[in-house]
């Protein structure tokens, strides 16, 4: 590597523009047109560390397996010709030899005419003999003897040397990757070490002054570093070595110093964060440096992912990947795997797929190919993939997500009841036993707890209140937790049920202002006195929920049609309004007493509202179902939500 030149220092308001962005399959074609072809280097490998690795060259067998004709079963060596007679009518006395053969003993004596030798499972059949004589269709004749009432065929019981595998027989293939199965087979020819393609060496860099790892103290503005973590499991997982380096602060100094020691020391180079168009993002701005060609590709049509930054230096992969969790997987695993595997001699992927109905209408953005997590659920007439919908940023979306759908570029959307294939994240996806769709509570884990100890999976999907009655008409769920109010009838949830639904009841919950404590805009006031103070103090910024919450229909009925500033932040969850007032992003917002209290902040009662659930009676008799309205009944459920601030129904 030449001598770091000084960067130039950026100017903080400068924000480098992508480079043409390129299509899915040309930006992968032009980065494996500059990497390959390219030789596999190789390595010798002790079977025990060989697991997971391609081989780099056929294997043929240097022995028979097995090496020696053995018995199949206990029983007694014999000539097949002395038992041609033999019936129950008629048993054939032979005489016993003064010899027992067992695993891994060497006959000494001939089976002659008229005489049959004890032999064990496994042991070498003695000359002379061509079958074995179970020992459970004999019956002792003597001291020295025995009567067998079965004719014997030649061969019986017995597998010839090489029958398995025979000496300078391709035993396996260079090319095949290397599990159980085959260590097995290398280990009953004596082979102790392999021929393997060498793992690729990737070295790992997250990137961001905002960056914290895992077991240590989380400063204010700061997040813990998934990708580090994630991305090294990923590569592991494809056949790389991986070599995490921590994360390096937005510092084009320090970043291109360890760049290049990384360069000097790996086969591929993978770093994640600082290749958007912030004035921090100084990743890409280092490739031109590092070698040539330099930038492959930067800006992808891709959904989520579109900033990926693909270069080879000095004939070595640089990539760096979009900061937020969801992009990053999902650019690694559909951009980078393929290189990757292709670098350690490995096949391509076989993911496993399926197809299932989409209940809901996707948009998609015109000219990137968009990927789309989901979560599979059991309906009436086969599988239906719900959208997880958290965002690139979230991490949880993958581990939540049984896969993912494919929109391609030229389409705007997925229209509600298509089929559409999914892509799965395991070979073998488990529908869950029990599907939730509708209100988010903290409630729910409590009541779902008994479930998951007892090995029931269950799938709980926040939509609002609305969405999980839509999904229950539809027959796409087992309950929908709702929390709606009907003015006319003054009365929660029974007025909302459709046909085919039954109402069970959940919990009370106290809806509220949340505002943190000691801001005088609201202390001591009642919801409404609140609501208009806020709504006189034009530097008072709120945060809402989402349309179709039950939440959000009370906020509406205390806004009374006005939209103050923030009233289009609208999250999906009660701790992201807690989370938004108590970070200082929003002053007051309507959440339930347990998250408000839990996160410290100031609550003022303005409901209290019915937490129930609109059960689908189609679906009522189901295992799940019983288990989860026993375990809303029992007095262990009662008691986690009064501790919590519940009230129980």
């Amino acid at each position: 590597m030449s001598k770091t030149p000084q960067p130039k220092k950026p100017d903080n308001t400068d924000q480098d523009q992508f480079l043409t962005i390129l299509s899915r399959e040309d930006a992968l074609a032009r980065f494996e047109a500059a990497l390959f072809p390219r030789d596999v280097p190789r390595e010798s490998r002790p079977l025990a560390e060989a697991l997971g690795c391609a081989l780099a060259e056929d294997v043929v067998a240097p022995i028979d397996v097995p090496p020696f004709d053995r018995s199949n079963v206990d029983g007694f060596a014999v000539r097949s010709a002395d038992l041609a007679s033999a019936g129950e009518a008629s048993p054939v006395r032979m005489m016993l030899n003064d010899e027992v053969i067992a695993c891994g003993v060497a006959p000494m004596r001939p089976v002659l005419s008229g005489t049959a030798t004890s032999i064990a499972t496994g042991g070498p059949v003695p000359r002379g003999a061509d079958a074995i004589v179970m020992v459970e269709h004999t019956q002792p004749a003597g001291p020295r003897a025995i009567e067998i009432r079965r004719a014997a065929s030649p061969g019986q019981f017995v597998s010839y040397a090489g029958s398995d595998i025979a000496r300078g027989e391709a035993l396996l293939r260079a090319g095949t990757v290397i599990g159980s199965r085959e260590i097995g087979m290398l280990a009953a020819c004596g082979i102790a070490e392999v021929a393997v393609a060498r793992r690729p060496r990737v070295a790992i860099l997250s990137t961001g002054d905002e960056l914290v790892q895992p077991g240590q103290l989380l400063r204010p503005a700061a997040i813990y570093d998934t990708n580090g973590a994630i991305v090294t499991a990923a590569i592991i997982e494809n056949g790389g070595e991986a070599e995490f380096l921590g994360a390096i602060a937005d510092d084009e100094t320090l970043l291109e110093a360890a760049m290049r020691q990384a360069l000097d020391t790996c086969d591929m180079l993978v770093l994640s964060g600082g290749t958007s168009k912030g004035a921090g993002d100084v990743s890409h701005r280092i490739i031109g440096r590092l070698g040539q060609p330099g930038i492959i590709a930067h800006g992808v049509a891709l959904k989520p992912g579109k900033p990926l930054c693909l270069a080879v230096c000095g004939g070595k992969p640089v990539i760096i990947l979009p900061g937020f969790p969801t992009s990053a997987m999902f650019t690694f695993h559909d951009m980078i795997v393929p290189v990757l595997r292709r670098m350690a001699g490995l096949p391509p992927r076989s993911d496993a797929k399926v197809t299932a109905k989409i209940p809901v209408r996707i948009s998609s953005e015109l000219g990137r190919t968009e990927f789309v997590m989901v979560s599979l659920v059991e309906g009436a007439d086969g599988l239906i993939a719900y959208p997880t919908g958290k965002g690139s940023g979230a991490i949880t979306s993958f581990a939540q997500a049984d896969g993912f759908l494919r929109i391609d570029a030229l389409a705007e959307q997925l229209p509600a009841g298509a089929q559409a294939e999914v892509t799965l994240f395991t070979p073998h996806v488990r529908v869950p036993d029990l599907v939730i769709v509708g209100s988010h509570c903290t409630g729910l884990d409590l009541v779902t707890a008994p479930l998951a100890r007892a090995g029931l999976v269950v799938r709980s999907i926040a939509v609002g209140s609305l969405g999980g009655l839509a999904a229950a008409k539809r027959g796409e769920c087992d309950f929908a937790p709702i929390h709606l109010f009907n003015e006319k009838t003054e009365t929660y949830n029974t007025p909302y049920l459709a046909d085919g639904l039954e109402l069970v009841s959940g919990w009370r919950r106290m809806q509220g202002i949340v505002f943190r404590k000691g801001d005088r805009r609201f202390e001591g006031l009642s919801a409404e006195e609140a609501v208009r103070a806020a709504l006189a103090d034009f530097a008072c910024i709120m945060v809402n929920r989402n349309q179709g919450a039950g939440t959000r229909i009370l906020i509406d009925r205390l806004l009374g049609g006005a939209t103050p500033d923030g009233y289009w932040n609208q999250p999906r969850s009660h701790n992201a309004v807690a989370a938004a007032v108590a970070q200082h992003r929003a002053d007051w917002g309507m959440t339930i007493a347990p998250v408000a209290h839990a996160s410290n902040l100031g609550f003022i009662p303005f409901a209290e509202e019915h937490y129930d659930f609109a059960l689908v009676k189609a679906r009522k008799q189901r295992p799940a179902v019983q288990a989860f309205l026993d375990a809303l009944a029992s007095n262990e459920g009662r008691a986690a939500l009064e501790q919590a601030g519940f009230r129980p129904a």
